[in-house]
């Protein structure tokens, strides 16, 4: 049976609102994906020089880690792959798979839908910024302040810390 993590995240998980939804978000290991829906991947991009990338959709106002949906059967690396390189103009060099969040609606028009969603550590190279698709700003910013800058619902900043955290290998 799959345990969410326990650590930053307590055994409760996370709880915030998307609109009119009420979610419930618990990270899992990466030893096995949570039962869900595949909803695509994510990754904490780390620069060789140590530095993380963001990208924005909406001018720079807010900012997030590169990642998206699957398309067609591409299994979770293929999604982070594609979706660096869409979003952030970067290559991944290497990727670590850090661990799985399961999202579980409890309220609201998707109630009872269950998201699943990859989340990567991904060693980058920046190619020149071409965007192409949905994002329209990309950074780079120091591993201190990442989480600072991530614009996230309300609730779910132990979720973020806890994947910065393995993404950096920290304890």
């Amino acid at each position: 049976m799959q345990q969410p993590a326990i650590g930053a995240l307590g055994d409760g998980g996370c709880r915030f609102r998307d609109g009119e939804r009420e979610w419930l978000a618990t990270w899992h290991e990466a030893t096995e994906a949570p039962a869900g829906q595949a909803h695509g991947s994510a990754g904490a991009c780390i620069t060789p020089r140590g530095g993380i990338v963001l990208v924005s959709a909406d001018g720079g106002q807010k900012w997030q880690f590169p990642g998206g949906h699957p398309e067609g059967h591409e299994d979770w690396r293929a999604t982070l792959e594609r979706e660096v390189l869409e979003e952030a103009c970067a290559r991944v060099d290497g990727a670590m798979l850090l661990g799985f969040t399961r999202l579980q609606c409890q309220g609201g028009m998707d109630e009872g839908a269950v998201l699943v969603r990859s989340l990567w550590r991904a060693d980058v190279t920046l190619l020149p910024w071409r965007p192409r698709h949905e994002m329209t700003h990309r950074r780079v910013v120091g591993h201190d302040a990442a989480l600072d800058h991530l614009n996230h619902p309300p609730g779910v900043a132990p979720l973020y810390a806890e994947w910065l955290r393995r993404a950096l290998g920290r304890p």
